[in-house]
């Protein structure tokens, strides 16, 4: 049974007669794309479906998530019955598997992202929720989730909420996560495991990062970024980056944060954070061709140096600052 209000179609209803069923999700995918694609994974591969799952390689943070080691990273010459695309809705940004999902003889879209399209067959798009995660969930039958399941959905919603910390956490997303606390998962572990424990390197990047950061418009802005040289040095990848732009976010007087990291020359990936629900960082992540939320959102870009990134992203920034008031 489902416990929303929303007018849904149960996952088990989607793929009803499916015998060959993928899920995909955005590049670069982050807790709550992880955590809905292994969450539909594991309900749907314990009601008996076949399952492939298709994601770029994810952080170690999430290595402990059940499903995670079936992860494929290359499509296969596969058509699938049921195809579906979580936390996203935009068919470019699903990398080397889209020609499958174009192929697919049913496509699904779930997303909360005000900028999704709506290109699938059926699309499920809710952007009052916290996340796809507790979209997810209100897409299931709740005596069917079981502490698999429910450890992939809990660890969605606290990353698209900050451990419940962010504007999009509602009193209905509560209930869900002491819905998915009573399936038996261990939320002190998984919290503490994806935002705070950190190696020795991680804890020396971040404090690299603090040190060579930047204040910008009198300190309404904070910028850090890390080059590739330095991540070699400090033999860590951009996944291993991990919590540095919501330090970053927390310093005192700050309305946006930002985090450019390069990926390879002249590639630069760059997370934003805004500290004020006025400010919408995910506009200025959609017009160079991410996306993301209104207080958290990111995207890449092409460009000769970092400096020449912060001025582009600052750029766009400042309109939305002065428009306000906060320079």
């Amino acid at each position: 049974m489902f416990i929303g209000n929303y007018n849904l179609v149960h996952i088990l209803e989607l793929v009803k007669d499916a015998e060959t069923i993928a899920v995909t999700g955005h590049n670069n995918p982050d807790g709550d794309c992880i955590g809905s694609t292994l969450a539909i994974y594991n309900y749907l591969t314990k009601m008996g479906k076949k399952v492939d799952v298709y994601l770029e390689p994810i952080g170690k943070e999430f290595n402990e998530l059940p499903g995670s080691e079936v992860i494929k990273n290359e499509p296969e010459d596969t058509v699938y019955d049921v195809f579906f695309m979580l936390d996203l809705g935009d068919v470019d940004r699903i990398g080397v598997v889209s020609e499958l999902f174009s192929k697919a003889k049913k496509t699904v879209c779930i997303d909360h992202h005000i900028t999704s399209k709506g290109v699938a067959d059926e699309n499920f798009i809710i952007t009052s929720l916290s996340s796809t995660c507790e979209l997810v969930f209100e897409m299931m039958d709740l005596d069917l989730i079981d502490k698999d399941v429910a450890a992939c959905l809990y660890t969605g919603i606290i990353h698209d909420t900050g451990v419940f910390h962010h504007g999009c956490t509602s009193k209905r997303t509560m209930q869900i996560a002491g819905e998915l606390m009573d399936k038996g998962i261990d939320f002190g572990h998984i919290i503490d495991h994806n935002f705070y424990s950190k190696t020795y390197k991680q804890n020396q990047v971040l404090g690299r990062c603090l040190m060579e950061s930047m204040i910008l418009w009198d300190g309404v802005g904070v910028v850090s970024y890390l080059t590739r040289k330095e991540m070699d040095f400090y033999m860590i990848d951009s996944n291993d980056a991990g919590g540095i732009i919501d330090q970053l976010r927390l310093t005192e007087g700050v309305k946006v944060a930002i985090l450019i990291k390069e990926q390879e020359p002249h590639l630069f990936k760059v997370s934003m954070r805004s500290t004020v629900t006025d400010i919408d960082v995910s506009k200025v992540a959609a017009f160079f061709g991410g996306g993301g939320h209104k207080m958290a959102a990111g995207c890449t870009i092409s460009s000769g140096t970092v400096h020449d990134v912060i001025n582009n992203i600052t750029k766009q920034l400042q309109f939305q600052l002065k428009t306000k008031g906060y320079i």
